[in-house]
């Protein structure tokens, strides 16, 4: 099953896994949209500690070109 999110395709195998991808969509467009980074002193901080989640999440912060 393919997700676009943010223009790009993420491929998931299981329903499961593509209702994580769009919470995490979400939670990532709600925290750029409001410039919000709680618990997180900066954006970068919490990109860096959401990076270190991988997997799915992982996917969305590229779709977002938040990461490399």
């Amino acid at each position: 099953m393919d997700i676009l999110i943010n223009g790009d395709v993420i491929s998931v195998r299981f329903k499961s896994d593509a209702v994580v991808v769009r919470r995490v969509a979400a939670h990532i467009e709600r925290r750029l949209n409001d410039n919000d980074w709680r618990p997180y002193r900066t954006k970068d901080e919490a990109i860096a500690a959401w990076s270190k989640l991988g997997g799915l999440r992982l996917a969305v912060l590229r779709a977002y070109k938040l990461i490399p």
